[in-house]
């Protein structure tokens, strides 16, 4: 997967600016507390409409202020884990995972959910609500329906 990223972005005082190209299938995003990881990964993912620049994946635009394309969240076939793992509290563990399955065309489920609950070790938890989970719990599964 090829991510090219070159943005700038404005919140306030903060000001995000990113250029990058990662041709791998894993890119690690680091650095201090307030630095702007959230915010990137937002606009990465187009929660935040960037101010100015263009994000592609695989040579598909998702976001070019200057083209003035905007690819909605939903159609951009990026999954994300927020901090703090906002997973459907009136579902299931088991619930959670199948909506995050039904956004994805089958013949791009790269793997099934039982492979996906077994690398997780979410077994045990699937008939559970996100209230009786524990933080780490709550992670893996909002992973598996990333």
């Amino acid at each position: 997967m090829m991510l090219s990223v070159d943005i700038r972005h404005r919140l306030g005082d903060f000001a995000v600016e990113a250029r990058f190209d990662s041709a791998g299938r894993l890119t690690a995003l680091f650095g201090p507390s307030g630095s702007g990881k959230s915010t990137l990964i937002k606009l990465i993912a187009g929660l935040i409409r960037p101010d100015k620049g263009r994000i592609a994946v695989d040579g598909r635009v998702l976001a070019d202020t200057e083209a003035r394309i905007f690819v909605p969240m939903h159609r951009r076939r990026i999954g994300m884990v927020f901090q703090d793992a906002r997973l459907f509290p009136h579902m299931s563990v088991a619930g959670n995972l199948r909506y995050g399955r039904w956004f994805t065309p089958a013949s791009e489920r790269y793997a099934k959910m039982d492979a996906v609950v077994e690398l997780l070790g979410i077994g045990h938890l699937l008939d559970r609500r996100p209230a009786k989970l524990s933080g780490g719990e709550k992670q893996r599964v909002a992973i598996g329906r990333a």
